[in-house]
This record gives structure tokens, sequence and C-alpha cells, in this order.
């Protein structure tokens, strides 16, 4: 049996990874291959800091729900252009 790794996941340096690859294979120059390579690592990359955020917006509804103070709501995205607006 091997050794189990264990790792902390780095949320920012894997947005900063994820925003490399994105700008690599938006310069172009890259093989097909090396190109579809970063694009799998950049999926990859998305769907762990998509897990992290659910993590995290779980551990707020549990915080929530146990102090009763708050309600959380979901967040629309035309909605953050509406807080800029009134001063929020």
């Amino acid at each position: 049996m091997s050794p189990k790794k264990s790792t902390v996941f780095n949320f920012e340096k894997t947005i900063e990874d994820l925003e490399s690859i994105v700008a690599q294979l938006e310069e172009g120059g890259l093989s097909l291959e090396e190109a579809m390579t970063r694009f799998a690592k950049g999926i990859k990359l998305t769907h762990d800091c998509y897990q992290v955020l659910q993590q995290a917006e779980q551990k707020v509804k549990i915080l929530l729900e146990k102090h009763d103070e708050f309600t959380l709501v979901d967040f629309a995205a035309d909605e953050l252009g509406k807080l800029g607006e009134t001063g929020e």
C-alpha cells in the first residue's frame, strides 16, 4: 500500500496557473499536442477550483444555519453591476 499524498490546495496559485495556461493558449504558437495538454490541465484546474468553491459555500451555509442570523440567497451575475450603481 502506498502512502497517501498529503497536499494543501492553494486556490490563488491555481488561479494564477490557470490564467497562465489561458494566456499561452491565446498566444498560439503551441503545437496541437501541447495545446491539448495545456487545455486538459486547464480543465482539471478549473474543476479543482470549482470543488474548493463548492466546499467553501457549504461551510458558509453551515455557519449561517448554526447562527440563524442571516439567510443565504442565490447570487445573480447581473446583481454585481447593481451593487456598484447603488454604492453598496
